[in-house]
């Protein structure tokens, strides 16, 4: 879904490119943010409605994430695995810097071939 607001937004020749790609990238990573503070002190919460993920996604993403180790947070903009990604990593009690700088490197990374090929 924000693939489609950046496209729209880098049509707009008054935005600055550099602007479009910060706040894509930094509004995606603070949604990441949510989910990991969500699995470090909030796991109480699953299954309620507005939980973002299912019982059976987080269980996935811990498995994928317990194999792979941190690196595969460069894949947490990909839809439905990257959100309990995120969650996981919290969950399992993942060191904040690392699970930033990866997660920031991945959605950058998606938003930055979304400049390139649409900027």
């Amino acid at each position: 879904m924000s693939e489609a607001a950046v496209i729209a937004a880098l049509q707009d020749p008054a935005l600055p490119r550099g602007l479009v790609f910060f706040l894509a990238t930094a509004g995606n990573v603070l949604g990441a943010v949510v989910n990991f503070v969500l699995g470090r002190f909030f796991l109480r919460f699953e299954g309620r409605r507005w939980f973002p993920v299912s019982e059976k996604g987080r269980a996935r993403a811990e498995a994928i994430f317990q194999r792979y180790g941190q690196p595969v947070l460069l894949l947490s903009w990909v839809p439905v695995i990257g959100d309990p990604l995120t969650l996981a990593a919290g969950l399992l009690r993942m060191p904040w810097l690392p699970f930033l700088v990866y997660v920031t490197i991945g959605k950058a990374a998606r938003y930055a071939v979304l400049v390139w090929v649409f900027g």
